[in-house]
């Protein structure tokens, strides 16, 4: 792993490679080259997603539960294991070693598919298992799918009553102080629940010989105490043992009702398209849910709901696999930063074609964000091709700078773009930052639900959207003045860290944080040389790595002395950069040296490697390498940089 920072004396004068500007001006042509070759004829960027074997396992599994064809299996687990470690388990992120859960989920979707628990691969897995504590440890997700096909007690799983959906929002109890992605995929789960449903497997597809006695998956498989937890776990661990009393005895008409009215939910939020908010765990679960309400495979609902699975879908000779979510919006909106900044021109083809592509995505209808912002007009833009019921801030705010970089005449089209920023404006919480999908989603005991074991139930407001907000508005003309940039940089200077950091909730980690907070101040306007801000600086410029680049591994969201530490990263090297450049670092060696890194480790096509994971789904528990990172950041940042070099008098 590599180091902290550079020393001071290794820190010399210019680098000969970044001091030379046509050196410099070649790479980010090369990379801007590179880029536009990789854009879709539609005009959109549209790169793979990668996560981790769970997302295809359970799409395995899923085939199996409803009798679909089988064709796809072989592939899929063909898939599933050549991602195999050699020490016998399945990963979360690069390098982690291997993870209890998603190898329990790889190793029963093997069984399924038909391997031997005597084939080496899968005696390597099942050591891994029973060195780790074995399948009831795993996540309650994980014990959901063991469940439904019959391997361990539903009575072991924390349960969520269908009734919950019958609370109201008024109350501030009901499911929409649930996050976005938690709401999408608990609905579903709550009839599936309700219904306890058990896919019987023949005894060699099921996982037996993971458990150390026979009935031990029945009998010591339920919600525990905790005896050192918190107290408010506990409390959360007797109600879950009261909701099952009430489960044995359900009032039949409150159930049928609640029934109903999570049915009619999640027939209403699916898409055209058939997505449900465009991730693998809502749409996965919502199939299996009304399969448990009597909708057949048939089905018009289901058929749409298999075919956006499909969607998801990459395969490479006789691997398939399914991708956790697709980023095609979110993918051209960096790609058309990093062209601008790389200085290809708006009226460039290729720039036009995006930005008519992005104009062509914004919502304008309200969606679950409205409950608790009914006066709010509607017109941010979605993650995916296709997600009316979930535009998020970030994107948002990513789309509408791209926008007033990369379009010809932004003000052609001032009253759409403007639709956006007041979309933007108005979803800041009270506490003055922005979440990603909801205002004032707020309440983190809700975490501490036995169900919430990845600690992600709700979506509350973060540094690195707040800072993207503030940059958003820079762009736009606003001021530090205006009330909500008042609001938002009071929330980013209780948050930051005492380190001078900011954490990051949608990138590893406080690089990404501190880079986005960093580039909101400067567009916001805020006096740069204040104490904080230079904090925050001098902590980029201590974690840059001897070799130039900035790194950090997934281990910090759980080990926070390894924050801003990791081996050098194309996507890391270029966040580092641009925070530096966003606080007026040109003319230092730092920014220099990282000039040199991403020079030095460009390839001759203009493009980087990166095989980390730089992008974060759940903090610690869902990481994500986005494979058009390792592209769009360095161009970013060498562009910026190129700029910064040609322009001395403006700095």
């Amino acid at each position: 792993m590599g180091g902290n920072s550079i020393p001071a004396r290794q820190r010399t004068a210019p680098l000969t490679a970044a001091g030379s500007l046509s050196r410099l001006q070649k790479a980010v042509e090369r990379a801007a080259a590179a880029m536009m070759k990789l854009q879709h004829q539609e005009g959109y960027w549209w790169a793979e997603l990668e996560s981790n074997v769970t997302i295809t396992a359970e799409y395995l599994m899923l085939h199996r539960f409803l009798g679909l064809d089988e064709a796809k299996v072989p592939r899929m687990a063909a898939d599933i294991l050549a991602r195999q470690l050699p020490n016998g388990g399945w990963s979360i992120w690069y390098g982690d070693g291997g993870e209890l859960s998603t190898t329990v989920e790889a190793y029963m979707a093997l069984k399924i598919a038909g391997l031997s628990p005597h084939d080496e691969r899968m005696m390597r897995a099942r050591q891994f298992i029973l060195a780790n504590g074995g399948p009831l440890k795993t996540r309650v997700f994980t014990r959901i799918f063991l469940a439904l096909f019959g391997q361990v007690s539903w009575d072991g799983i924390p349960l969520l009553p269908v009734e919950f959906i019958l609370i109201p929002a008024w109350t501030g109890l009901s499911i929409y102080e649930f996050s976005s992605w938690t709401r999408s995929t608990v609905v579903p789960l709550m009839i599936i629940m309700a219904h306890r449903p058990v896919c019987p497997l023949p005894p060699e597809h099921g996982v037996g010989e993971l458990f150390a006695e026979a009935g031990e998956s029945f009998r010591k498989h339920r919600v525990s105490w905790k005896t050192q937890g918190p107290h408010l776990e506990n409390l959360f661990v007797l109600l879950d043992r009261l909701l099952k009393l009430y489960y044995r005895l359900p009032v039949p008409w409150l159930r049928d009702l609640a029934i109903k009215r999570a049915e009619k939910w999640i027939v209403e939020h699916q898409e055209e398209s058939g997505d449900w908010a465009g991730i693998q765990p809502a749409m996965l679960n919502s199939i299996l849910a009304l399969h448990c309400l009597g909708y057949g495979v048939n089905h018009e609902v289901i058929q749409r709901g298999l075919a956006a699975l499909e969607f998801f879908t990459l395969e490479d000779g006789d691997r398939l696999w399914l991708q956790s979510c697709i980023s095609p919006v979110w993918d051209t909106a960096l790609a058309v930063r990093a062209l601008a900044a790389g200085g290809v021109p708006a009226e460039h083809p290729v720039m036009a074609k995006a930005t008519s592509w992005l104009l062509s995505k914004q919502i304008f209808k309200p969606g679950d964000w409205s409950i608790k912002c009914p006066d709010l007009l509607p017109g941010g833009w979605a993650f995916e091709f296709v997600n009316n019921w979930y535009p998020d801030v970030d994107d948002s705010s990513m789309v509408l700078v791209s926008l007033k970089e990369g379009l010809e005449n932004p003000e052609t089209h001032q009253a759409q773009l403007q639709r956006g920023i007041d979309w933007c404006l108005g979803m800041q919480s009270k506490n003055g930052g922005f979440g990603s999908f909801d205002k004032d989603n707020t309440k983190e005991w809700l975490n501490a639900i036995p169900f919430g074991d990845l600690k992600a139930l709700v979506d509350p407001p973060t540094e690195d959207i707040t800072g993207r907000i503030l940059e958003m508005m820079g762009a736009f003309g606003y001021g530090p003045d205006h009330p909500v940039a008042v609001r938002a940089l009071a929330f980013l200077r209780r948050t930051q860290q005492a380190d001078g950091s900011w954490w990051g909730r949608w990138g590893v980690n406080c690089i990404y944080g501190t880079w986005s907070v960093l580039a909101g101040l400067k567009a916001i306007g805020a006096d740069l040389r204040q104490p904080y801000v230079r904090r925050a600086v001098s902590w980029l410029k201590e974690h840059q790595n001897p070799d130039g680049g900035w790194g950090e591994c997934c281990i910090c969201y759980r080990d926070r002395e390894m924050e801003g530490c990791g081996p050098s990263t194309a996507s890391q090297t270029g966040w580092g950069l641009l925070g530096l450049l966003a606080a007026g670092e040109a003319d230092s060696p730092e920014v220099r040296a990282g000039v040199d890194y991403l020079l030095k480790t460009q390839t001759l096509q203009g493009r980087w490697e990166e095989q980390h994971f730089t992008g974060t789904g759940f903090p610690g528990h869902f990481m994500i390498r986005y494979h058009l990172y390792r592209d769009c950041f360095p161009l970013m940042a060498l562009g910026q940089y190129l700029q910064a070099a040609k322009a001395p008098e403006e700095r």
